[in-house]
Parts: structure tokens; sequence; C-alpha cells
């Protein structure tokens, strides 16, 4: 949202990170964040301290290729010179992509659909560059049986089976996820990414599907299975928790 004081101007932020070395996005007193990182930098540059507001908070070891932030920095900056500035003052796990000036504009309030990508590795062996980037699964998947897993969770549904228990207390854990499709390069077969996109997401909703998914190509549970732990809304009837280290946000639209 636009500030009321005439010396300060409302920004977005796009920037992409590595969240292996973070505890997630929040500002956590004594232990790095990405929050906290990006406001030392806004510190650094201008002297002031103002808060970096992000589209949503991606837990520890998460990553992200297009999280959106809302900032207030002085007015008429030269956007630019600013962006190069902070980066400067940035690690190189966070990359900056672009700083614009916004009006009525909240990277969180504003957000219209996001997409969140998970990226399985499945292979005996995980390539060192991939270490905490994605989720190592040693033992063959059914890719086959993957597939229609992922259409169980397309459409708007109750998704309460798959949320985090804090979410419960929300006022719906009803989401539409517009849809959910698996992707898998024969030159890679290795890799299989699963992008989820949707008009929200509960706290852990991805990873707790990830998981569910994956017990079908492990063929521990079946697309019927998949459909009743749905319907249930009682996290208590559906598998574990996906590593966080598999997650990216890839997107969010405005």
């Amino acid at each position: 949202m636009p500030s009321d004081d005439p010396a300060v101007s409302t920004y977005r932020l796009d920037l992409a990170y590595d969240g292996r070395a973070y505890f997630g996005w929040q500002r956590h007193s004594g232990k790095p964040t990405l929050q906290g990182t990006l406001e030392d930098a806004v510190t650094a540059c201008f002297a002031i301290r103002s808060a970096v507001h992000g589209s949503g908070r991606t837990d520890r070891g998460v990553h992200a290729n297009g999280q959106v932030a809302t900032v207030e920095l002085p007015a008429d900056i030269d956007t630019e010179a600013t962006l190069a500035a902070l980066q400067r003052e940035l690690p190189a796990d966070i990359q900056l992509l672009a700083l614009s000036p916004v009006a009525d504009f909240h990277a969180r309030d504003s957000a219209k659909a996001k997409t969140y990508r998970y990226v399985i590795w499945n292979a005996p062996e995980c390539p060192a560059e991939h270490v905490g980037r994605v989720w190592h699964i040693p033992r063959r998947l059914d890719v086959a049986a993957m597939r229609p897993a992922c259409l169980v969770f397309e459409g708007e549904h109750d998704f309460a089976s798959f949320a985090k228990k804090t979410n419960f207390a929300q006022a719906s854990t009803v989401r539409h996820v517009y849809s959910v499709n698996l992707i898998h390069d024969p030159k890679e077969p290795a890799r299989i990414d699963i992008a989820f996109r949707a008009d929200g997401f509960l706290w852990k909703m991805v990873r707790n599907i990830v998981r569910a998914i994956v017990k079908v190509g492990e063929g521990r549970a079946t697309v019927a299975q998949l459909t009743e732990i749905l319907a249930a809304r009682d996290r208590g009837a559906a598998p574990g928790t996906a590593p966080a280290s598999g997650l990216y946000l890839d997107n969010v639209e405005y």
C-alpha cells in the first residue's frame, strides 16, 4: 500500500534466492533470515530501517525463483542504481531481479495466484550441486502412476488434510488449485518436477501433497486413497511432509 510519508514511496522488489542458508523468510532474532538480510541491505544503503514484506513466508530451506516483496524507500530514487547498490550488500545466494515504484500494491494482499514447483531427484546418487535443492529419492518411482495422482488435487477443495495444523484456525482451508503438472523429461530421467498453480496455499500444503503423490509413486498408496484422504479433511489421515529442500516459489501473479 502507498505510504503516507511524502519522503518515501512503495517499491516492488522481485528476487530469487537459495534458501539453504536461511531460517525461512520471516525475521527471526539471532538467526539468518531472508527478510532480515534484505532489511539489513536497505539499512546499509539508506541508513533507515524499512520492513520488507514478501508475497509469502517461505519456510526454512525453501527456495524462490520469483518471490515478490514490497518495501518503502526514499521517493524518486534511481531504481537501477538502487538495485545495484542493494545487490552489493547482499550475499550471492540472494539475487535481485527488478525494482519498480508501485501504487495501491502489496506483495501479499494484491496477489491473485502463485505457482510453486517441487523438484525430486530420483536416482541412486544425487549430484553435489543438487544437494539441498531437491528431494533425493534413490529408489525408482513409478512416474506413470504419479500423473493421475496429481489430478486429484486440481479444482476447488477443502485442503484441511494437507494443511499444517496451525492453519485450522483460519477462516477457511478451501483453496482453488488451477493445475498440478508433473514434468518428467526423458533427457533428464532422474529429475521429476511437480508444479502447483493456485489462488493461495496453506502452510506446508504443497509439501504435504507432494509426500502423498510420492507415496503413490512408491506403490504404497493409490489414487483412490488420495481422494479419500482429501475428502476426510483430517490432517491425521494423510501421510507426512516432503522435505523443504525441493520446494521453489516460482511465480506470483497480480
